[in-house]
């Protein structure tokens, strides 16, 4: 797992949520949330950072 650039799935296992397409599928959704409000930036898809 390369942390200095996580992906979904890298996120959803470091937040110890289940690895099933509908837990990576909701951690996306919210990450993608934060995108919306100007808290995180998608960067590639599925990449997300802070501004």
């Amino acid at each position: 797992m390369d942390m200095t650039r996580p992906d979904t799935r890298d996120l959803a296992l470091a937040m110890d949520l289940p690895l099933t397409p509908n837990g990576i599928q909701n951690v996306r959704a919210k990450l993608k949330r934060l995108t919306s409000r100007g808290i995180l930036i998608e960067t590639e898809p599925g990449l997300f950072t802070q501004p």
